[in-house]
């Protein structure tokens, strides 16, 4: 039996409510740095940029190895625990400047993914599917918590349906030039003078609550396509509106 319209708008509404909170605890880690995330990039060194996209991959490749070898050893934890321990390994990689942030990277890229892992299962599916796997995966597609987008990339969101057929290693491929740009700006923020440690905490308290609540988000509209029995882009576009509606001030 498929849901009611009513329902289904509700359910909208609080995937819209999310996504809205994902993406504003980036702005945060703006405000302590003091810059803006377009131009982040520019403070790393051009042998960090050109060599950044082929560390994303590897470090993707790294973190679902790990990631899936863990599961049958360690339980899936609770979202603050994800959290906090991602901040921590934050403070640590940001305070020996970017070699030591350079190291970090594919230990919290492992902690990020674990956790949409875990939220995967928490939606009643099976990480161990190679389909729940690549859409894991596709969690990394989103803007990242430093994009100022509100709501202009849900594109994501609808990945799934360009990915039929893919490997997993093809679509770390097909991610890792959007997630270098994203952990680029996560590194750059590590190497600010004074601020490394500060930085580095907050970077990483922001992008695991970013991606934890975009996994929601991905897993969610999943289950809500299969529940309401409605096309999946139609929520899609329906998130979509939600998302980027305007508030109305009252008075």
């Amino acid at each position: 039996m498929s849901l009611p319209t009513v329902s289904v708008d509700a359910e909208i509404a609080a995937l819209a409510k999310r996504y809205k909170a994902a993406n504003s605890v980036g702005m945060q880690v703006l405000n302590l740095i003091g810059g803006q995330a377009e131009n982040l990039l520019e403070r790393l060194p051009d042998r960090v940029k050109d060599q950044l996209e082929g560390a994303t991959a590897r470090a993707l490749e790294v973190a679902m190895r790990a990631a899936q070898g863990s599961r049958g050893v360690v339980p899936d934890q609770k979202g603050w625990l994800n959290t906090a321990l991602a901040t921590a390994m934050g403070a640590a990689g940001g305070a020996g400047g970017l070699p030591s942030a350079l190291a970090e990277l594919p230990v919290t890229t492992t902690v990020l993914l674990r956790s949409i892992q875990g939220i995967a299962a928490e939606h009643g599916y099976d990480p161990e599917d190679p389909e729940i796997a690549k859409e894991c995966l596709t969690v990394f597609a989103s803007a990242g918590p430093l994009a100022q987008d509100d709501g202009a990339d849900l594109g994501f969101l609808s990945a799934r349906v360009t990915l039929t057929g893919a490997t997993v290693h093809g679509v770390i491929n097909r991610i890792a030039p959007r997630l270098a740009t994203v952990m680029g700006q996560k590194l750059a923020t590590q190497t600010v003078p004074l601020l490394g440690a500060a930085a580095g905490a907050a970077t990483n308290y922001a992008y695991t609550s970013y991606y934890q609540q975009m996994a929601h988000v991905h897993f969610g509209l999943r289950t809500l396509a299969r529940q309401s029995g409605r096309p999946r882009g139609e929520l899609v576009e329906a998130l979509r509106v939600a998302v980027t509606r305007p508030k109305v001030k009252i008075g």
